[in-house]
């Protein structure tokens, strides 16, 4: 497998929030979402056998995985050994677009598929054959840069019925770019107080998520 990187963190996004997490970034992405963070790994990395990786997932004291990326889903059938690998003792979450097939994946993974909105730049690419494939653990995230981005997400969950499929429902304001350094809601590109006002007035079952890393360290930040 070609990864950038694995590292042992807290858990910024997700129903896992705040909990200890070994993360496994893999190289390689068919997306380019405007607000990326993790513009460093559409490149680079080097290749790794799944011993090694496994190996050192294993090293670091958490039961919590994530394997996340770019789209690890570029690598999907090394992804599905190594869930299997890891799902007998440890809890796997993969996060992914959603722009590639889920099928692949084995039973137990816990699938964050992150629907891509029009202030991406790449909505559209969601595969809505994947939500047959997803059940009430797996999560269904939005990132938001402003109300047209909330609007979008807002209809395609009542269009597509999602609180029937999974009651996590994740609302996520995007995070600028040149926030090096600051760490608070002006980080930003959508005020999470004005979200949380919307999604009040609109009655929505979802959970608003910060991204609790970036409150931590510095958004700049990369291995956290």
């Amino acid at each position: 497998m070609h990864l950038i990187e694995i590292f042992f963190s807290i858990q910024g996004e997700s129903t896992r929030a705040g909990l200890p997490c070994v993360f496994v970034r893999l190289a390689g992405c068919n997306l380019r979402c405007n607000w990326c963070d993790t513009e460093y790994s559409f490149s680079g990395g080097r290749a790794w056998s799944l011993e090694a990786i496994e190996a050192e997932v294993r090293r670091h004291p958490a039961r919590l995985v994530e394997i996340t990326g770019g789209e690890p889903l570029l690598q999907a059938r090394e992804v599905a050994e190594l869930c299997r690998r890891l799902l007998p003792d440890r809890e796997v979450l993969i996060e992914t677009s959603g722009e590639r097939d889920l099928g692949p994946l084995p039973a137990g993974v816990i699938r964050i598929v992150d629907v891509k909105c029009p202030g991406s730049g790449e909505s559209g690419r969601f595969r809505p054959e994947n939500l047959a494939l997803l059940g009430r653990r797996d999560e269904i995230k939005f990132v938001l840069a402003d109300r047209a981005d909330y609007e979008y997400a807002r209809d395609f969950m009542r269009e597509h019925r999602l609180v029937e499929i999974t009651p996590h429902l994740l609302f996520s304001p995007a995070f600028r770019k040149d926030a090096a350094g600051e760490r608070s809601a002006a980080q930003c590109l959508l005020d999470p107080g004005e979200l949380a006002e919307w999604i009040l007035a609109d009655g929505l079952p979802v959970r608003l998520q910060l991204q609790v890393h970036k409150f931590i360290w510095d958004p700049a930040t990369r291995g956290v």
